[in-house]
């Protein structure tokens, strides 16, 4: 069956700008990490108590918003959650302390902890499965676009006026968003533009309604899919999270550059790290459309990324700093290829009444393994002065994640919940 129409891809596009916010917002205090540090005094430990107060708070989220979003919608859900972190965005402004700054970071991670849970619920609601690990790649580049116009947009702000309004320029975005998705987002069946010709190709291998009551996320738990998909989440997520907001004060230590001087290896890793992401989605479907099932497609492009990760041990042993942007570069770009599709893999797997639920639950573990882990790389920098050990074990999850999916999952089809 040929698709007619581009409804879905319009509304991908709003996906993407969600994402592509979400992380301008997200972004922002790794930057302005050395800069903030110096005028309030931090050290590692207080940075990494802050990092940590915004992971457990994600990890919250994601528990409860993946089940919002599927009791009330995509439409609903989305909303809620961009009005909420834009404003816990523009409030870091007000923030003087450890504590105070803890405080917003943590409603911040509330309000973006929806992002992915509403996204790929979206994904799952509009394109059919041949595409979504496509579409998953496209809208998660959103995330580095988002990091790559962070340090662009942070810098001039910061330079030309204060940090302070960096953070209320950047928290006004979502804001600007939400007309636009209310204008525009309704789910395929209620969509006044769609074409039945575009309607028939969404729906063309799943018969489920998008109405359909959720499922608790407690009731997942008793699958085996869950608990394997879990875990990668839980021992790799904090790897993204710290190439996030730690990757500006590696190179500012490691390497001497400044707020000025780091923005172009931030823009070279980040815009590297989103053709991984498409990569790794256009790479999935393309094994589809060659006829190979969906488990030998989404565990093959799975084994690739983790392989490019590999070589990012090396990276606190490279004394010239593109080398180790290079490196860094690449694992980032393995990371995004991976997420576009474990973000999929959920959506081959579980219903749509689930896949919300599923990307919460999911979610919050990785998030509780960013927590652990931000603490203790804040604790072991202030210890050691070095990031070797943190970059060894970064390097090493991916193939672990692998084994698992390829132990536990023996195939990846859909669960009859």
């Amino acid at each position: 069956m040929q698709p007619n129409g581009k409804v879905r891809w319009q509304i991908l596009t709003l996906i993407f700008f969600a994402t592509t916010i979400n992380y301008i917002d997200r972004q922002i205090i790794g930057i302005l990490k050395p800069f903030i540090a110096n005028d309030l005094s931090w050290d590692e430990a207080d940075y990494g108590y802050i990092v940590t107060a915004f992971q457990i708070a994600y990890a919250i989220g994601l528990v409860t918003t993946g089940r919002f979003i599927d009791k009330y919608g995509t439409r609903i859900g989305y909303v809620w959650a961009i009005v909420v972190w834009s404003i816990a965005g523009m409030a870091h402004a007000a923030a003087r302390s450890v504590f105070s700054f803890a405080a917003v970071r943590f409603v911040l991670g509330i309000g973006e902890s929806a992002n992915f849970p509403a996204a790929v619920k979206g994904v799952a609601e509009w394109f059919p499965k041949k595409e979504r690990a496509l579409a998953a790649g496209l809208f998660n580049s959103g995330s580095t676009v988002g990091a790559i116009l962070a340090p662009i947009m942070v810098t001039w702000i910061t330079i030309s006026f204060s940090w302070q309004w960096a953070f209320i320029f950047t928290g006004a975005l979502g804001f600007v968003w939400v007309i636009f998705w209310l204008k525009y987002y309704q789910v395929p069946e209620k969509h006044p533009k769609i074409t039945s010709k575009e309607l028939e190709y969404i729906a063309q291998d799943d018969i489920e309604k998008s109405e359909e009551k959720p499922i608790k996320w407690v009731e997942l738990l008793k699958y085996k899919q869950t608990v394997a998909i879990c875990s990668t989440r839980f021992i790799s997520d904090w790897v993204w999270w710290f190439f996030l907001f730690w990757i500006p004060d590696f190179l500012s230590k490691t390497h001497g550059v400044n707020i000025k001087e780091v923005v172009l290896p931030l823009i070279t890793i980040y815009a590297i790290s989103s053709i991984g992401g498409i990569g790794g989605g256009w790479i999935s479907s393309n094994f589809i459309k060659r006829g190979k099932s969906i488990d030998y497609a989404r565990k093959t492009t799975i084994l690739l990324c983790a392989l490019m990760i590999l070589p990012v041990m090396l990276v606190s042993q490279m004394t010239n700093l593109w080398a180790a942007v290079g490196l860094i570069s690449l694992a980032a770009a393995g990371h995004q290829g991976w997420a576009s599709n474990i973000f999929t893999v959920v959506s081959d797997i579980y219903p749509k009444k689930a896949v919300g639920s599923m990307m919460g639950l999911s979610g919050f573990l990785g998030a509780i393994g960013g927590a652990l882990s931000a603490s203790f790389v804040g604790m072991l920098l202030d210890t050691t002065k070095s990031y070797f050990l943190i970059f060894l074990v970064a390097s090493s999850v991916y193939l672990i994640n692998w084994i698992i999916l390829k132990v536990s999952i023996k195939e990846i089809k859909p669960l009859k919940l």
